[in-house]
């Protein structure tokens, strides 16, 4: 089931058939399109042949992994990968586990292999694990964070430092993009330049957010990846940040609260 998963997980498409229960009907989930791994140590179990028929008048190849070269199932087998352990970790070198063991970790090295060979990328694999962490990470984008906040602060060079604490405190977003005549970013303002400056200047207030505002500051796009504006955040010791479209106009505020939040 584990070997399953992994396959599953890493786009190469795959379930798991009880060797028992398939010779009653579950051994039609199978057809001469799909490739069929069997594991068995000893690669003798019985009913084994069988079940050998069974898949080969499907038509579909077998890979048999055993410790067994010469076993029924080796015989059988289209292919063959070999498990070698010397013996197994119980003391009596009877209860299945460091061969067991063995299997799992091929059966990781398949799916890795096969995931190398079809070019599978993060993308892929956030596709496959929307929930949870994984997720999260591999798709929650600066977008779908702003989305949710629908806030978007904005004013002229012109307008004074007064109107934008005004502005800042009505929208809760701690910060202002400003914008030219066409609505492109010029500048960025944010409630920590405000506590910085008006401590040097008692007339801040008053003047113009141009002469005060941060020109050219550090922006983001939509599709930025919110695991890499948190890194952003991070290494640049700030908290928010403005996110604009490819025109260059402000579509939102990134806050790294928003981020942590989302889980990530």
């Amino acid at each position: 089931r584990k070997i399953a998963a992994s396959l599953s997980s890493t786009g190469s498409p795959a379930l798991f058939l009880h060797a028992a229960e398939s010779l009653h009907g579950d051994i039609g989930v199978l057809s001469a399109a799909d490739a069929l791994l069997i594991l068995s140590y000893s690669g003798a179990t019985e009913g084994i042949d069988v079940f050998l028929r069974t898949v080969k008048n499907i038509g579909a190849p077998i890979v048999a992994m055993t410790g067994n070269p010469s076993s029924p199932l080796a015989r059988g087998a289209d292919a063959l990968i070999l498990v070698d352990i010397e013996r197994e970790a119980c003391p009596y070198n009877l209860a299945p586990t460091s061969s067991t063991t063995a299997m799992l970790a091929l059966g990781d090295a398949i799916a890795l292999s096969l995931l190398e060979l079809k070019g599978f990328k993060p993308e892929n694999f956030a596709s496959l694990h929307p929930g949870g962490a994984l997720g999260r990470k591999l798709l929650l984008k600066a977008k779908d964070i702003i989305e949710k906040k629908n806030a978007n602060p904005l004013m002229k060079a012109t307008a004074s430092v007064k109107e934008a604490l005004i502005l800042m405190t009505t929208s809760r977003s701690g910060a202002t993009s400003v914008v030219d005549d066409s609505g492109k970013l010029v500048g960025y303002f944010t409630d920590g330049d405000l506590r910085r400056k008006i401590q040097e200047d008692p007339d801040l207030l008053e003047r113009k957010i141009g002469e005060v505002m941060t020109v050219n500051p550090r922006k983001i796009s939509p599709d930025t990846l919110a695991i890499v504006a948190k890194d952003i955040f991070r290494k640049n010791r700030f908290d928010n940040m403005p996110v604009v479209d490819s025109e260059g106009r402000p579509v939102g505020i990134l806050d790294e609260r928003d981020i942590l939040e989302s889980g990530l």
